[in-house]
């Protein structure tokens, strides 16, 4: 049976705050913009701190005799292969970038965490919708031209990021290539993209992708996916929802979480099939080999991809969860909650 979706759908999470628990999570400030933002820059300065904190408790205790995938590391084989620190061989000839980096992190956690304590304890609790500087941050679920503007500045920061790699390979120090065993800029970056594109239909190859064996298409491909990105977030920021998007899509603030879990577990499917299968991105000598017989070593290739896919597969299920709500909410009005 077809049900005709509304194209407004009322908020899942409609009780008023004082109803919720703390063991509901962001879900108690559904309705509660400025205590929301607090929430996601306290979730970042969280996340920044483990970095910086995991980055300096890896150089604690790393062996440079060893190989970097004998010794448990993540972080440290992923600043390697950017070319920080390494020389000839993958050899590490300086570990101080690696403190700086880490410290860097710190304090810029606790800047975050500032920011975070602030929007929670103090900002308003519901943010203006205004033309200021601060209502450029309110807004209302159901206001789909202001949904699409924040999807838009997301793919921009997704953009500049690939660009930063980008610029990292070809002005800043170049990237690690393991195909020469030594640290090297990239002069000629891949831009056609009759060859870029080719990857995603595995005309390189039967790895998709995950074939890229050269740092000219993958620095070629950053090239593409940041142009691509921040082409799509002008794009979205300057226009409204078609008209089909507003009747197929549900505009909530739990559907919007059910999409971005959806793309969380896409993505991270997408990075462990890179970390098993490719030793451009992950260089064996700073991951391990893509496969050992009879060794008991568990290298930083295998538990870095296997976490990838048990995350992915979490993430997963939690959109379905979320989806399901939502439809099923959309459809006969039925609240889970209740």
């Amino acid at each position: 049976m077809t049900v005709a979706v509304p194209q407004t759908i009322p908020q899942t999470t409609s009780q008023t705050p004082k109803q919720y628990t703390w063991s509901a999570g962001n879900a108690r400030f559904t309705h509660l913009s400025g205590k929301l933002l607090g929430a996601h820059i306290a979730h970042a300065g969280l996340i920044v701190l483990w970095a910086g904190a995991m980055t300096l408790f890896e150089l604690s205790r790393f062996d440079p005799s060893l190989p970097m995938y004998e010794q448990g590391l993540i972080l440290l084989p992923h600043l390697a292969s950017l070319g920080i620190g390494v020389g000839a061989g993958g050899a590490v000839v300086n570990t101080y970038p690696y403190f700086a980096i880490g410290v860097i992190h710190l304090v810029s956690s606790a800047v975050l965490g500032a920011g975070g304590l602030y929007h929670s304890l103090i900002g308003p609790d519901v943010l203006p919708q205004e033309k200021s500087f601060s209502g450029f941050f309110g807004y209302d679920w159901s206001d789909k031209g202001k949904m699409t503007t924040i999807i838009g500045i997301h793919l921009i920061l997704l953009g500049l990021g690939a660009w930063f790699l980008v610029g990292k390979a070809l002005f800043w120090g170049g990237l690690y290539d393991p195909t020469v065993e030594n640290v090297r800029v990239v002069t000629d970056p891949t831009l056609n993209p009759g060859r870029i594109f080719s990857y995603l239909f595995g005309l390189q190859g039967a790895k998709g992708m995950a074939a890229v064996d050269n740092l000219e298409d993958l620095v070629g491909g950053h090239v593409w996916i940041g142009f691509v990105c921040i082409l799509g977030g002008i794009w979205h920021i300057a226009t409204k929802p078609f008209a089909w998007a507003q009747r197929s899509l549900y505009w909530t603030g739990e559907a919007y979480l059910s999409y971005s879990l959806g793309a969380l577990a896409y993505m991270g499917f997408l990075g462990g099939y890179f970390a098993t299968f490719n030793t451009l991105a992950y260089p064996e000598v700073f991951y391990g080999p893509i496969s050992v017989a009879g060794v008991d070593v568990v290298s930083a290739r295998t538990w870095l991809a296997n976490s990838h896919f048990v995350l992915s597969g979490v993430l997963l299920i939690g959109h379905i969860w979320h989806a399901i709500r939502v439809r099923t909410y959309a459809a006969t009005g039925v609240d889970y909650r209740r």
